[in-house]
């Protein structure tokens, strides 16, 4: 059996603890582990060239190179920009398909269509991430502006963390909206780095 081939995993830095938590335990100590500014997702437009310069700053050193992230809004310019590459991502739209498993979250579009997702990185930083880029910590009236179309936080744990399950409760307060959790794991995200 050969050995696998050494891997560098270019990563969005809200998948960093679950890639690494896998990593460790699987031990895929032919991963290597790089990750990308977790705040990219505030500017989805800004993605793919932040990608590009990534895989040619570390191509020379990590021939073979997987990005962990979905297509994360950028409206296929990612992929296009992957196919140009010749690297694979991770399947899905974005990280709540991926984490829930693609079939499944397709299955579930239309009861989840006015759902505004948290994932245990998202719940850990609702604050930096949504709250303060959005106004709403200077201007709580802007609420009603972005969220009038949602009707509830759906928190999709990827731990057990009563720590986040708490803070994923007090996110749904703080939107007016209704709360579920659903424990995900690590859905289709460990098959991915398994099969690098």
């Amino acid at each position: 059996m050969t050995a696998p081939t050494p891997t560098l995993v270019l990563a969005c830095g809200a998948l960093a603890r679950e890639i690494g938590a896998i990593i460790a335990v699987n031990q895929f100590d032919h991963l290597t582990l790089h990750c990308l500014p977790a705040t990219l997702h505030n500017h989805p437009d800004q993605i793919p060239a932040a990608v590009r310069a990534a895989i040619h700053k570390f191509r020379p050193t990590h021939p073979r190179i997987f990005l962990a992230y979905a297509d994360c809004g950028t409206g296929g310019l990612l992929d296009r920009l992957l196919e140009e590459e010749n690297i694979q991502r991770l399947p899905g739209a974005h990280c709540y398909a991926f984490f829930t498993g693609t079939e499944r979250f397709a299955a579930n579009g239309e009861q989840d269509m006015r759902s505004f997702f948290l994932t245990d990185f998202l719940a850990r930083q609702f604050e930096t991430l949504v709250i303060e880029p959005l106004g709403l910590d200077r201007h709580p009236e802007l609420r009603d502006m972005y969220f009038c179309n949602y009707e509830r936080v759906v928190y999709l744990a990827q731990t057990q963390d009563p720590t986040l399950d708490t803070a994923a409760e007090n996110a749904a307060k703080r939107l007016n909206l209704a709360y579920e959790r659903r424990q995900t794991g690590y859905g289709d995200l460990a098959p991915a780095l398994s099969a690098i």
